[in-house]
């Protein structure tokens, strides 16, 4: 009898094996049918919550950069300074005045013409002049050459004169030059929101201010 007992005893599992080969075995324990039910190692427990809130960190920080990705700003058009100069063009011309009254009313003529197709479009690295309603490239700079496209953080320095009634927006960057290059655009576009972005986007001004 005592050696049948020693026999079943080597192939009956004990709970301290269980225990040490699952780690899951702490506390066994059998119902009525015969079911085991496992408690899960504090050490498993502590592995899972580590590894649920490095999860968590990573969300959180990808959806972190999405929310700080800044949004296309794209100034409306102003047709102010070509309306001024083909009223000047008029008042010249009907004082017979006509040879000023040419070059204003031509000039007049073309910032008309391009501000109906000309575009500042601020994203979210650089400032792009883009033409149309498509917004299609604007090809190379004809005065410059390279691409009318500028990261804000080559910008040196920018103006906007005047603030009450802009007329010429000014910057100057170092991406086409290292000494830096100097440009010059006439607003045609909508002076509040285009000294909001570039404020934005590429710092304050330093001497220039809407009022």
């Amino acid at each position: 009898m005592a050696s049948a007992l020693l026999s079943i005893a080597r192939f009956l599992p004990s709970q301290k094996a269980d225990s040490e080969q699952t780690g899951c075995f702490g506390n066994l324990r059998s119902s009525f049918h015969g079911k085991l039910l496992c408690n899960p190692s504090p050490m498993r427990t502590q592995i899972s919550r580590i590894q649920v809130g490095s999860r968590i960190a990573v969300v959180a920080s990808v959806l972190g950069r999405r929310a700080q990705k800044k949004e296309t700003v794209i100034p409306d058009p102003d047709y102010r300074i070509p309306i001024v100069l083909l009223g000047v063009a008029g008042g010249l011309a009907y004082t017979d005045n006509f040879v000023p009254a040419v070059p204003v009313g031509l000039l007049g003529l073309l910032l008309l013409f391009q501000t109906t197709r000309v575009r500042f479009v601020f994203d979210g690295q650089a400032l792009e002049v883009k033409v149309g309603e498509q917004l299609e490239e604007s090809g190379e700079n004809v005065f410059v050459g390279g691409k009318n496209r500028w990261k804000y953080s080559t910008f040196v320095n920018w103006e906007l004169w005047w603030p009450n009634f802009p007329i010429l927006v000014y910057f100057k960057e170092t991406q086409t030059k290292p000494e830096g290059q100097i440009h010059f655009f006439p607003v045609i576009f909508n002076g509040k929101q285009l000294y909001d972005v570039m404020v934005e986007r590429a710092g304050p001004s330093k001497t220039s201010a809407p009022k």
